[in-house]
């Protein structure tokens, strides 16, 4: 299912205050003043509040998460999110010295929402779009998934009782969503799959309609296709999870 980033903008954030086993947020944000012709950066997400091992994890996962999308020379030493803003502003200025013919401001906008949260996980969807020159900008999808009870940050494999079996899983159900033969090979139809082999994409995460999986541009299709989404809903998905809704 080819679609676009909007697809997965959930909406408001969700603070679930009435709920005692939701975490509870704080909106947090960081940017830059507005004004004409300038690089603009704009970071919305949601801030844990609570002062707990998992909250703690989780802001320390965003803000990773934020820095590394900004550092465009991959020499910035940013440890926060305004130094990271700074470094970004940064950066434009000392490339549009060099270049003064090609200086088209940058811009820079990521925004977090939580897609899913039950009383042992809790999924938070971070949104960007970057441009730093060029024909476009590119944007990029994250799942950052977390062990409420464990306070832990959970990566692909550990998501699932055994990744391979749902690897072949997920494979035949992307072969028979995207028309492809069960034989033969996985990019017999104009996919890009690296040595043939389907693969997960690097971003699996929960939502209230099911597990998402989510490749982004370039990942196995060009740019022009957009991402590739495969939403798997949970009547079928919770035999392969290790935490299910």
């Amino acid at each position: 299912m080819k679609s676009t980033l909007s697809f997965l903008l959930f909406g408001l954030l969700l603070i679930a205050c009435n709920n005692k086993n939701h975490l509870p947020f704080e909106p947090y944000t960081v940017f830059t003043d507005s004004c004409e012709n300038c690089t603009k950066v704009k970071i919305e997400i949601p801030h844990a509040t609570a002062n707990t091992k998992l909250s703690k994890t989780i802001n320390a996962a965003l803000e990773g998460e934020i820095i590394a999308l900004l550092n465009f020379d991959e020499e910035s030493d940013a440890t926060n999110l305004i130094e990271a803003k700074n470094a970004f502003l940064k950066d434009y200025e000392e490339l549009s010295n060099k270049f003064l013919e090609e200086s088209i401001p940058w811009e820079a906008t990521i925004e977090g929402a939580i897609s899913f949260e039950n009383d042992t996980l809790i999924t938070i969807n971070l949104i960007s779009y970057i441009y730093t020159g060029g024909a476009h900008g590119y944007g990029t999808n994250r799942f950052l998934n977390f062990n409420k009870l464990e306070g832990a940050e959970l990566y692909q494999e550990n998501l699932f009782h055994d990744l391979d079996k749902f690897t072949h899983f997920a494979e035949s159900l992307f072969r028979k969503q995207e028309n492809i033969p069960m034989e033969g090979s996985i990019n017999s139809t104009g996919f890009m799959f690296e040595t043939e082999q389907f693969y997960l994409p690097t971003n699996i995460g929960y939502t209230e309609d099911g597990l998402l999986l989510f490749y982004e541009p370039y990942e196995i299709a060009s740019f022009a296709d957009g991402p590739i989404t495969l939403l798997i809903p949970f009547s079928k998905a919770t035999p392969y999870l290790k935490y299910p809704k």
